[in-house]
């Protein structure tokens, strides 16, 4: 099998006449005559050209800022065209009030409308203004300690970027690199990064949460990093059996894209543990404090819509009969939905009626059942213009309500 193999390599290279390599390795060692590298951060704020390192004659001088209460400080302010490759910052103060606290906003060829506002925790990749350590293919936290992210973002005449301290604290440590690549032109027009960040603490039975509210334009959903701090008044119960849907143009009563799942979502199955794939994952699952935290990013899989695009989550959850029962005799908020049992599955949910599930019957099995919990998340996707029509970022009471 190995001659085989090897024989196999030696006659696809020979028919060639040359040895054939990937695109990524032709990449690495290509020279792009279309591309100039800047980095903006606070020792040479947005690049400029022999302009970096001036303060304390040429040693370490300015590697941080301040960010009093109430401030904004500027990552990158430019008038150019070109695409962020990666954005890196540390700050002194993790805490969950901090992260949710701090605003995070991006504006595209001077548009007046930021297309990027987030708590800035919720941006980098983990919700419920938490960090931990991991690494996907969009966002990393190497230690815990530090935010990248790694998202090409395109610009035709201008990119700024800011970040807003809605605390009440001084922040006093704030690092950052902003890195990015000046360009001639784009072979075709690109589309612009977008992300927004919502927030139900109780959502309505039978109603689903909207992970992405309906944008208009053309475009591509990227993905979302999707929170829950799950109600007490359903005990233990599983909280994901929620589907994702997603609307795609013109879409209405019913999407095109219907998943099975929470947990099915982002990959998993029976259930979901911490894990930290590439494009899936769940970096918080706390069965103490009732808190998840996951992903899924739609790059192996994309998303595109030409028109419109809407993307929800059933706010949907599970247990045995006679929990679900027993929670409805305790006054907590549900709909049962369908039961999964010996003689398969029996779906009986009415939106104008509530099935008893003591009626002589109703079979035993696992019983699903619209509840109501906290929501948060955080959208990206890409979009044909600099602005979208999606409202703007909830104030700070609002992101920090509850806050575990």
């Amino acid at each position: 099998m190995r001659y085989l193999v090897i024989c196999c390599v030696i006659f696809l290279t020979s028919c060639s006449g040359k040895r054939q390599f990937t695109d990524q390795s032709n990449q690495l060692f290509h020279f792009d005559e279309n591309m100039t590298t800047r980095w903006s951060s606070p020792e040479n704020l947005n690049g400029a050209k022999g302009a970096g390192g001036q303060e304390n004659n040429g040693a370490k001088g300015h590697a941080f800022d301040s960010l009093p209460a109430g401030k904004s400080i500027s990552l990158l302010d430019i008038k150019d065209m070109g695409i962020i490759r990666r954005i890196w910052i540390t700050i002194d103060d993790r805490s969950a009030e901090m992260l949710r606290s701090l605003r995070i906003d991006m504006y595209w060829d001077n548009a007046s409308k930021p297309a990027v506002s987030v708590p800035f925790g919720d941006f980098f990749g983990v919700g419920l203004g938490r960090t931990t350590t991991f690494e996907n293919a969009l966002f990393a936290n190497a230690e815990g300690r530090s935010f990248n992210c790694f998202i090409p973002m395109p610009f035709m005449k201008g990119a700024k970027i800011m970040v807003t301290n809605e605390s009440a604290k001084t922040l006093r440590l704030f690092f950052f690199d902003v890195d990015y690549t000046l360009v001639k032109g784009f072979d075709e027009t690109p589309l612009y990064f977008h992300s927004s960040w919502r927030r139900d603490t109780a959502t309505q039975l039978a109603r689903d949460y909207e992970i992405l509210p309906a944008i208009q334009g053309k475009g591509r959903f990227l993905g979302a990093n999707i929170g829950v701090n799950a109600s007490p008044a359903y005990g233990k119960s599983w909280f994901g059996e929620g589907e994702v849907k997603i609307y795609l143009d013109g879409d209405q009563s019913f999407p095109t894209l219907n998943g099975t799942g929470t947990e099915d979502y982002i990959g998993t199955a029976w259930g979901q543990g911490m894990f930290i794939n590439r494009y899936t994952g769940c970096p918080i699952s706390n069965d103490s404090l009732m808190q998840w935290s996951f992903y899924r990013y739609h790059i192996p899989d994309p998303i595109y819509f030409r028109s419109d695009c809407r993307v929800t989550i059933q706010a949907i959850g599970g247990d045995i009969k006679k929990n679900v029962i027993n929670y409805l005799k305790q006054g907590a908020k549900l709909l049962p939905v369908s039961i999964a049992g010996e003689h398969g599955f029996t779906a009986f949910f009415k939106k104008d009626s509530l099935i008893n599930l003591e009626a002589q019957g109703v079979p035993d099995g696992w019983t699903n059942f619209y509840r109501s919990d906290d929501y948060s998340s955080t959208a990206y996707f890409y979009l044909d213009r600099p602005e979208n029509n999606l409202p703007g970022l909830a104030p700070v009471s609002e992101r920090l309500f509850n806050l575990k």
